[in-house]
């Protein structure tokens, strides 16, 4: 079912550009109802280019973006949020939702330059919206109500998977799956340049990398067993799998990917703290 409501996005980059293109991709909105605003520098008009181009509006000015949509994405850099937030706080009708997509800030962050009835949503969906296949997680301040939890999960759940979390999940939400995508495909990477060392072609490497990849995907998510299970069926007794298996334990992959998605969610944090002082400087 179409969204009928006018969809803005302050901050016009490569998540923002995944976003609208997965939801006009998936027919969740017509692309002239989504309004999209970046300053007017160098190489913003670059990427204002990618929703022009599939009929959506664009404007320099954040605060004509904000009037003119019923729901805000804002999806800048932390750093500029405070910023941007004071600037369009005079157009933030109340009855508007806005939909953070800056990883790392809080929900009280958010709200500080508004007021306590302001409509405040956290997220953290992934670039895989692009092609209808994203995960995610969200979080609400007090002030918004189920209907608005409902057009939030219409929106997202049109590109992926959507879930409500409390907001002492989110940090651990943007480790895992906000910067999952790029340990996959380094993963991806990795098994390709393996099928090269022993003598397949790259791009046979490649395309049977990714199905590979896709294929254990879907295994686990239809057959709802656990990864392990799964891992042993495929491991024979003294077999080629298990002689694998061995190798990846006695690199510490395990670890290493534990501790990849331990240090994107303290750094997570890190990032709120940034926010925090360029607010402060901005005072």
């Amino acid at each position: 079912m179409s969204v009928s409501q006018t969809i803005g996005m302050v901050g016009a980059g490569k998540m923002a550009i995944a976003l609208a293109k997965g939801l006009v991709r998936t027919n969740t909105i017509e692309p002239a109802k989504i309004i999209a605003s970046a300053p007017d520098k160098l190489g913003v008009a670059n990427t204002l280019h990618s929703f022009k181009a599939q009929g959506s509006v664009t404007t320099f000015d954040n605060k004509e973006c904000v009037e003119k949509s019923d729901i805000v994405f804002l999806m800048t850099k932390g750093t500029q949020v405070p910023e941007v937030l004071s600037e369009i706080a005079p157009v933030l009708d109340k009855n508007k939702l806005l939909i953070s997509v800056v990883a790392g800030l809080p929900l009280a962050a958010l709200q500080a330059p508004l007021s306590a009835s302001h409509k405040i949503v956290r997220s953290m969906p992934n670039t895989p919206m692009l092609v209808g296949c994203g995960a995610g997680c969200y979080s609400v301040n007090k002030a918004v109500t189920e209907e608005d939890k409902v057009n939030v999960e219409r929106l997202l759940s049109s590109c992926g998977y959507i879930r409500e979390v409390p907001e002492s999940m989110m940090n651990a939400v943007c480790g895992l799956s906000g910067s999952g995508p790029a340990y996959v495909y380094m993963f991806i990477d990795s098994l390709t340049d393996g099928g090269v060392r022993m003598g397949l072609p790259r791009e046979l490497a490649l395309k049977l990398a990714t199905e590979t990849v896709l294929g254990a995907a879907v295994m686990v998510k239809e057959t709802g067993e656990h990864p392990m299970q799964l891992k042993d069926n495929v491991c024979s007794p003294g077999g080629s799998t298990i002689t694998a298996v061995h190798s990846l334990d006695c690199s510490g992959f395990r670890g290493l990917v534990i501790d990849a998605v331990r240090n994107a969610t303290l750094r997570t944090a890190e990032l709120a703290g940034e926010s925090k002082r360029a607010a402060d400087k901005s005072k």
